[in-house]
């Protein structure tokens, strides 16, 4: 199978790429970062071709319907995943990218695309245990998720022959840059707050599942056009467990403060404000960072389950040693 996976120089990107190279698929990926790139070729189990490409770019859409010629389908990871941006960069990153890889799927006639999509979606200040992906959306909480939800909207209004929409919630694992490390870097400044009692439950999703609910997305019969379906470990776990593991595998102390929500939300608050104010770079804390852990968070499997026949194929407490193993590997155990 010949496939395209966008974003492929990402965390996400780069492991999709290595592990549909490992089963004999033509791989391209494409990406902005020359050393990036060079990073996913090193590492790939069999060659892949790397397309420079930056989406949203005016030879952007051009350029990605001329690499997929002769493409089956199209994995669709680039994006920007951040809690805090500018609108014109979130647009152009989320919603321009989608729209040239549809435009690509018209023009080469591409059979399937698989597009990564968010959870964010249905946050909304609340415990929410258990939701299922035809549940109403409230409306997005930052500017991240409004854009994913325009981009979910391109898909469903393209009426492709075949799309599949995942929405994995918080994946984690060796290259993350964003989850993980701003946990650990926030858990070696200092006291982590905990708030509503750190008894919040979150879901977490090891970068393995991601991919085994991808390669099920591109190899799988499909039982209707356009499939839209949660990812997770399906193990939910409360902020103070997950602390406490994260803290024992990662070699690093645990130091909890328990503090009101209520006094976390206001300081987010006037963060928020100052940075725009300033026009400065991302807040130490925003409303959604923090909220993600004042809040229960879990998704229904369900859908997944019985129609792709999805299952973790590597536990969370797994997941977790191995990714710590690598970055106590890289960056050296913590002094």
């Amino acid at each position: 199978m010949n496939i395209m996976v966008t974003g492929g120089t990402g965390f996400i990107g780069r492991h999709i790429v290595w592990r549909l190279a490992a089963k004999g698929c033509n791989v391209l990926f494409s990406g902005r970062d020359a050393r990036a790139a060079a990073q996913v070729m090193h590492h790939s189990p069999a060659p892949v071709l790397w397309v420079p490409l930056a989406h949203g770019t005016p030879a952007a859409a051009h350029a990605l319907a001329d690499a997929t010629r002769g493409c089956e389908a199209i994995v669709h990871c680039a994006a920007l995943s951040s809690p805090w941006g500018q609108a014109q960069a979130f647009t152009q990153a989320n919603v321009t990218s989608t729209e040239e890889v549809l435009g690509a799927c018209r023009t080469n006639a591409v059979r399937r695309l698989v597009h990564l999509s968010t959870p964010s979606l249905y946050f909304d200040f609340c415990d929410r245990i258990g939701i299922g992906e035809n549940e109403p959306l409230p409306p997005p909480v930052n500017t991240y998720a409004r854009t994913k939800a325009l981009a979910e909207a391109r898909i469903r209004d393209a009426c492709l022959e075949q799309a599949v929409i995942l929405r994995p919630r918080a994946v984690f694992g060796p290259w993350d840059q964003t989850l993980m490390p701003r946990l650990l870097r926030v858990m070696q400044k200092g006291p982590i707050p905990l708030m509503r009692g750190g008894r919040a439950l979150l879901d977490l999703t090891c970068i393995g599942n991601l991919v085994h609910a991808v390669e099920l997305s591109l190899t799988q019969a499909l039982p209707r056009s356009l499939c839209t379906y949660n990812v997770s470990n399906g193990t939910p776990v409360t902020v103070e467990q997950l602390l406490r593991q994260v803290a024992e595998e990662f070699r690093l102390p645990l130091h909890t403060r328990k503090l009101p929500w209520r006094l976390v939300d206001t300081l987010a608050r006037g963060l928020e404000l100052i940075a725009r104010a300033r026009g400065d770079h991302e807040p130490r804390l925003t409303r959604y960072s923090a909220g993600v852990l004042a809040f229960s968070q879990t998704l229904d499997l369900r859908a997944i389950t019985h129609e792709l026949g999805y299952r973790p194929v590597i536990s969370q407490d797994e997941g977790i040693r191995q990714y710590a193993q690598w970055w106590l590997a890289r960056e050296g155990a913590p002094t």
